[in-house]
């Protein structure tokens, strides 16, 4: 527990330091700062429980420098807890992307590479390439990702993986935002199997923090070849997520 704290307090004061330099300076080589900060009840990535089942709170962080071309890097940060690996309290990920409009078609590009690095466990690190492409019909906003992975899945040798997703959303008159997903987690290699996960929710800002209430769930089930177990059945059980975000 003392490491989960030194690294709540970790990313606390990471974020702080990097803001107050962002407020000094709110643009370095043509480029501006940005950030957020988050708390919630669980951190759930394609409908798996990454603080095993809500056992320590799920606090991110990230910081990000983007170019007036649209070319950006930055850091995220995350409390994450695997039972399989108890020397686990933290997933960090440095990026790199580029992001900007297709000419003038409204459709908008984000593609960039995010490798996750688990700090206290050997062979876990892995890479991927995210490719988002979104366009806004009427009210509604329509996100389409295809994510590779550009190595062995989380350090499984022969394992890889592509997530495929479907992201629409909206925001009402009273800027409330309704917002879903639904994707599948293709996995290959002896002994995978992938997934189908998905999720829905509300969510409104309050004077710059934005409160979000979610329910995620996915088709995993005892005769999953991975996920299968008694244990893998409790991370991926269907969950109600709320949390607290704040961007600056």
């Amino acid at each position: 527990m003392s490491s989960l704290v030194k690294l709540i307090c970790g990313i606390s004061l990471f974020v702080s330091s990097l803001y107050a330099v962002a407020s000094d300076d709110d643009e370095l080589l043509n480029g501006s700062f940005s950030g957020s900060i988050k708390i919630a009840t669980d951190y759930v990535f394609r409908g798996e429980s990454e603080v095993a089942d809500g056992e320590i709170p799920a606090i991110q962080a990230s910081f990000t420098w983007t170019h007036n071309s649209g070319f950006y890097t930055g850091l995220f940060g995350s409390t994450n807890k695997f039972e399989s690996t108890p020397d686990i309290y933290a997933v960090i990920g440095p990026y790199i992307g580029q992001s900007g409009e297709l000419s003038t078609s409204g459709i908008n590009y984000n593609v960039f590479v995010f490798h996750y690095m688990y700090p206290g466990a050997d062979n876990l690190d892995y890479t991927e390439l995210w490719i988002k492409a979104s366009k806004k019909l009427g009210d509604i906003t329509y996100e389409f990702e295809i994510t590779p992975t550009l190595n062995d899945w989380f350090g499984v040798k022969g394992w890889d993986g592509i997530n495929y997703a479907f992201h629409p959303s909206i925001t009402l008159n009273n800027d409330i935002n309704l917002s879903g997903s639904i994707g599948y987690q293709e996995l290959n290699g002896q002994g995978a199997e992938g997934w189908t996960h998905w999720n829905m929710g509300i969510s409104k800002a309050f004077y710059g923090i934005t409160l979000d209430l979610r329910y995620h769930d996915t088709n995993v089930d005892s005769s999953h070849k991975v996920y299968g177990s008694e244990q893998g059945l409790k991370i991926f059980d269907e969950r109600v997520v709320f949390s607290i975000s704040k961007s600056f």
